[in-house]
């Protein structure tokens, strides 16, 4: 096995990528998602976010899988919050960026986090002998160049099991609700499996959307229009500036993936009197929907719910997806039928007395975090087991 870091896709090449990733349609894993962040300039230069791809080849240099990592100089866009972390290096006068992440940027989706070929699924835990291996070599890479600390976020449960045994890496999890397709055959008949009240409740959601005269479209990305990005953006815009901030992604970045991914991307609109007034930005491949970015011109109520959460169950219906993960965080998911699942990182801190310390932590935060998780089993809607 050989290794080599690259500091662009472009470097890579999209025929070697593709080669390495093979056919897999996990958005995330891409050649034109990331190269849309790049030439979008979301990452790179100024943003906090600098790539080094990790490209593993076998011994006749035949692309075998990519592992996409970033030195960051800061913790946002993560959504595995480390701040305090941070906050505590600083305080004893010490260094904690750059740090490595190993992840997908802005994107806290459960996932496979090395591409190849040889696992198109990312459920073959055998193969995954590889993330243990690539995860000494980060180390290694780690002390080389004094970094504090790598993170491998939002990684799937079984590869995240591959490091129980290794006592230098630190386990951390945190719970996001999630939507299955239990054999649904359309919208009823997925309600009927609600308690009789839940079922009423989420039927006057609907109503009350409707009633206030709202319209909703799910349009694929090959046929999004200029005008349908520029308000898609104005209202991903608008939900960061009402906490003060800037969205992470540019217009660039939407638009180049309308063009190079269209056939992976959903964006819902709403309406009220024929103009735009809300939107959801998803992405999808043959298996799961993946709610990625919303936001609104004109506050309604049970808007939010409609077009992020119905309207993305309904399309998972329609075309038969499996799996819907709506986004991070949100105790507002239970009730529309979104189950808690865990998610899983891992983190490698080079300080001992740190990694000690932040190890107690994360081992006392699990216990809350599974306590949570047992208790939003109790208030999901669906009807009791007789």
């Amino acid at each position: 096995m050989k290794v080599q870091w690259f500091n662009s896709v472009d470097q890579i090449g999209e025929a070697k990528w593709q080669a390495a990733i093979g056919e897999t349609r996990y958005p995330f894993a891409q050649f034109a998602f990331h190269q849309a962040l790049e030439q979008s300039k979301s990452i790179g230069d100024g943003t906090g976010w600098y790539p080094e791809y990790l490209l593993v080849m076998d011994d006749d240099d035949s692309p075998l899988a990519i592992a996409p990592t970033y030195l960051k100089t800061h913790s946002q866009g993560e959504f595995v919050f480390d701040w305090s972390w941070a906050d505590a290096y600083q305080r004893y006068g010490m260094r904690y960026f750059p740090k490595r992440i190993w992840a997908i940027p802005f994107s806290p989706v459960t996932g496979v986090r090395l591409f190849s070929h040889l696992d198109p699924k990312g459920d073959d835990v055998p193969f995954s002998h590889l993330y243990p291996a690539l995860a000494e070599l980060m180390t290694q890479a780690n002390q080389e160049r004094d970094f504090s600390s790598w993170h491998l976020l939002f990684t799937k449960p079984e590869h995240a099991a591959l490091f129980a045994s290794n006592k230098d890496l630190v386990q951390r999890i945190s719970c996001q609700f999630h939507w299955f397709n239990r054999g649904y055959k359309d919208m009823e008949d997925y309600l009927s499996h609600f308690s009789s009240r839940k079922r009423k409740t989420a039927r006057k959601e609907r109503e009350k959307v409707a009633k206030e005269g709202i319209t909703l479209t799910r349009t694929i990305g090959r046929d999004l229009t200029p005008a349908d990005i520029d308000f898609f953006y104005l209202c991903y815009q608008s939900t960061y500036a009402k906490r003060g901030q800037q969205g992470y992604l540019t217009r660039e970045f939407f638009a180049q993936l309308a063009e190079t991914m269209g056939e992976q991307i959903l964006l819902v609109q709403a309406y009220k009197n024929d103009e735009p007034i809300a939107a959801s930005w998803c992405f999808f491949d043959d298996h799961s929907l993946y709610g990625r970015y919303w936001g609104c011109m004109e506050e309604v109520d049970c808007l939010h719910f409609e077009a992020c959460y119905y309207q993305g169950i309904e399309f998972c219906l329609e075309k038969g997806l499996q799996h819907f993960d709506p986004g991070t965080q949100g105790e507002h998911k239970i009730a529309r039928g979104f189950e808690p699942v865990f998610s899983h990182s891992i983190h490698y801190i080079a300080h001992e007395g740190f990694r000690d310390a932040i190890g107690n932590f994360c081992e006392e935060e699990a216990q809350a975090v599974r306590e949570y998780h047992q208790d939003t089993q109790e208030m999901l809607p669906f009807k009791r087991e007789s």
